[in-house]
């Protein structure tokens, strides 16, 4: 028998994950000079954590050190369970770096149990999603190798798209310059960013005006979308519902079977993101 985990920078609603039986890996935040874990809306009051970032508070994020990762896991192998871990992308952290080196001493101290961990190579409710369908065959019984190869199948087809109300936050974590960061602004530049195939965040196009990029996002589920009435699509936001309502009623208007949620964005990523920023995560035909 074996867990399945996954982290809290996958986004799934508290609430989800309890339904489905996720183990849950909580990821670091800290606001000011207090550093927070992110319980994935359960107690955490999200509006707040924004209002404070609009209002100058700093929010950073932090990865997980191997004392953390081996309170997670040995409970697990000690009491004879095997574990398998659905990740955010790799690219994205170093965190990953102390869950091997934990892994590697683990499989020393218990050599007849077994963890694996797949890189969704994605993010947020991208990686929500994987982990949902990943937990509800998990919930059929699936082996470990069938689960590899389910999660397999369904990486290359979650996409992520969205757009930043205030460059300033992506200038703060270095994916764009100052000049440009003041360039943007000023002129009202929305940068649309997505998620590459190989777990990377990129710009991939530039409109002007938060209304015309809340239409690209449209028409990246247009272009790219794939069988939404058999799998969700989710609408993620950092405070900025009313953007978050305006998209979700030309989605589903356009695809009247669509199973579409909205959620918001959580600290971890917030903190990179910024207020405002609204995205969308769907099955695509690739991503």
């Amino acid at each position: 028998m074996y867990q399945l985990f996954c982290d809290s920078n996958c986004e799934l609603w508290h609430t989800t994950v309890k339904e489905v039986g996720l183990n849950v890996i909580y990821m670091p935040y800290t606001l000011g000079d207090q550093e927070y874990f992110y319980d994935l809306g359960e107690k955490i009051d999200l509006k707040n954590f924004f209002d404070q970032m609009r209002a100058g508070a700093s929010a950073k994020t932090s990865a997980l050190n191997e004392y953390a990762y081996t309170e997670y896991f040995e409970p697990i192998l000690a009491r004879g369970e095997d574990i398998y871990y659905i990740t955010f992308s790799h690219e994205m952290s170093g965190t990953f770096n102390a869950m091997k080196n934990v892994i590697a001493q683990l499989k020393e101290k218990y050599p007849e149990r077994e963890i694996r961990f797949k890189d969704s190579r994605t993010i947020s409710m991208a990686t929500g999603l994987i982990a949902y369908y990943a937990a509800l065959k998990y919930k059929e019984g699936a082996t470990m190798d069938e689960m590899d190869a389910y999660v397999d199948s369904l990486i290359p087809h979650f996409a992520g798209y969205f757009v930043v109300e205030d460059l300033t936050y992506l200038q703060r974590g270095g994916r764009l310059s100052g000049v440009s960061k003041v360039v943007g602004n000023l002129l009202g530049i929305k940068p649309v960013l997505s998620i590459t195939k190989d777990g990377v965040i990129v710009p991939v196009a530039k409109v002007k005006g938060f209304k015309k990029a809340l239409n690209a996002l449209r028409e990246y589920v247009r272009t790219k979308g794939s069988e939404l009435d058999k799998y969700k699509t989710v609408i993620i936001h950092a405070d900025n519902e009313k953007s978050a309502e305006e998209l979700a009623a030309a989605l589903r208007q356009e695809y009247p079977n669509i199973d579409l949620e909205i959620q918001w964005v959580g600290p971890v990523i917030g903190a990179h993101c910024g207020p405002g920023t609204v995205g969308v995560m769907f099955h695509a035909k690739e991503r």
